[in-house]
């Protein structure tokens, strides 16, 4: 549960709920620091604060590539974050199926 609360805390603002989705639409590979900025309009200083922010809630997941520090979203702590939100909607009773985003035996 505490990853939970990390998440939607991370998520509850703005500017890191932009940066997240941007990251989700954009998939496995990532982007760069400052494509990312540049996307989103966002000073690096900015950009820096809430992606420590997100890397910290453990919803994004940075490497570096070269010169370069790539972001990605962590479909793992995303995925697990909609399955606390949801394990027990419509009364316990499987409501429509949720299909698990980037789930790699769902790409096989």
């Amino acid at each position: 549960m505490s990853i939970a609360i990390k998440a939607l805390g991370a998520l509850a603002h703005e500017t890191r709920l932009t940066i997240f989705r941007t990251l989700v639409q954009v998939g496995e590979p990532g982007l760069p620091a400052g494509q990312l900025a540049k996307e989103l309009n966002i000073p690096n200083a900015t950009l820096s604060f809430h992606l420590k922010e997100l890397t910290y809630a453990e919803l994004v997941i940075a490497r570096q590539e070269s010169r370069f520090i790539y972001y990605s979203a962590n479909f793992e702590t995303m995925n697990g974050l909609l399955g606390y939100l949801t394990e027990n909607c419509c009364a316990g009773i499987p409501c429509s199926p949720v299909e698990v985003c980037c789930d790699e035996k769902n790409n096989s």
